[in-house]
C-alpha cells in the first residue's frame, strides 16, 4: 500500500511544478504565483487538521518544525534560482538532487531502516533517472565562486524540506500541522513580496489563478507523502517522491508538444527499472 501512495504522492505533487510552468508560459507573476500556491496549500492543511481533530498550535516545537521545513521549501527554491544565475542548470540541477542520497543515508544508518539489495539497486536506478531528467545541454562554466556555497546550501535546504517530515514523524509530531505552519509562514513571506512587486494586472491575475490551483496539488501531494512516510520506509519513499519532476516533463510533452530528448528517454527507462526492482 505504501508503494502506491508514494507513487501517487509524486504524481500529484509533480502536477504542482507543471502548473507553475503553465503560469510561466502565460507570463504570470512569479511572486503572486507563489503567494497563491502557499495560500491554498495552507488552507488545505488547515482543513485537513480540523478533520483530524488536532489543530492545536500552542506547542513551540510545532512552530519550530514548521519554520524549518518552510525555510527548506521556500528558501531552497529561492536559493536555487540564485544558483542558476551563477552556474549552468546542466550542473546545478543534478547536484541539487544529491539531497536524495543524503536522506537515504540518514534513514538507513541513523534510523536503522533495512535496505535490501533489490531496493538499493532500485534506488540507484531512480536516482540516475532524477539526475538525467534535469540535465541540460549547455556550456559548463561557473561564473562566481559563491556558486559552490550556494549549491551546498540548496542541497541541505531540500534535505530539510523532504527529510524533515521523516524526523518529525519519528518524534511523534503531527505532520499535517507542521505542513500547515510551514505553508502559512511561506504564504506570509510571499504575500509581502507579492505586495511589493510591480506587475501588470493581467500578470497578477494569471499568477494568482495558477498558483491557487497548484497549491491544491501541492497540499495533496505532500499529504500523501507524509502518509507514505508514516507507513513505509523513508529511504525508499523519498527517492520515489523525488521523481515528481518527471510529471512536468510529460505534461509539457502533452500540452506544449515538446519532445523527449535522448537523455529523458534514458531517464524514463531507469525510472521504470527502479519501480520494477522495488516491487520485485
Amino acid at each position: 500500500m505504501w508503494f502506491m501512495i508514494a507513487v501517487l504522492s509524486a504524481v500529484v505533487f509533480g502536477a504542482t511544478g507543471f502548473l507553475m510552468k503553465v503560469s510561466q508560459m502565460a507570463k504570470g507573476s512569479l511572486q503572486h504565483l507563489l503567494f497563491g500556491l502557499y495560500l491554498t496549500g495552507a488552507l488545505g492543511f488547515y482543513v485537513n487538521s480540523l478533520f483530524e481533530g488536532n489543530m492545536i498550535l500552542n506547542d513551540w516545537s510545532l512552530w519550530l518544525a514548521g519554520l524549518l521545513i518552510g525555510l527548506g521549501s521556500a528558501g531552497g527554491n529561492l536559493l536555487f534560482m540564485k544558483v542558476l544565475e551563477y552556474g549552468p542548470a546542466s550542473l546545478s540541477s543534478p547536484l541539487m538532487n544529491m539531497y536524495v542520497v543524503l536522506i537515504v543515508l540518514v534513514s538507513t544508518w541513523y534510523y536503522k531502516e533495512p535496505l535490501s539489495l533489490m531496493e538499493l539497486i532500485a534506488i540507484t536506478f531512480i536516482f540516475i533517472s532524477i539526475v538525467l531528467i534535469s540535465v541540460r545541454k549547455e556550456p559548463i562554466t561557473i561564473k562566481e565562486k559563491k556558486w559552490y556555497l550556494l549549491i551546498v546550501c540548496v542541497i541541505l535546504l531540500f534535505a530539510v524540506r523532504n527529510g524533515g517530515l521523516k524526523v518529525t514523524e519519528e518524534m511523534g509530531m503531527a505532520n499535517t500541522q507542521i505542513l500547515f505552519l510551514s505553508y502559512l509562514l511561506s504564504c506570509i513571506w510571499f504575500g509581502w513580496t507579492a505586495w511589493k512587486a510591480k506587475e501588470s494586472t493581467e500578470s497578477i491575475r494569471v499568477g494568482l489563478k495558477w498558483g491557487a490551483i497548484a497549491g491544491l496539488f501541492s497540499y495533496g501531494g505532500l499529504q500523501l507523502y507524509a502518509f507514505a512516510l508514516a507507513i513505509g520506509k523513508a529511504n525508499v519513499v523519498i527517492p520515489i517522491f523525488a521523481t515528481n519532476s518527471l510529471v512536468m516533463v510529460f505534461g509539457s510533452i502533452l500540452l506544449y508538444k515538446e519532445r523527449l530528448n535522448q537523455l529523458q528517454k534514458v531517464a524514463l527507462f531507469f525510472l521504470l527499472l527502479g519501480l520494477i526492482f522495488i516491487r520485485a
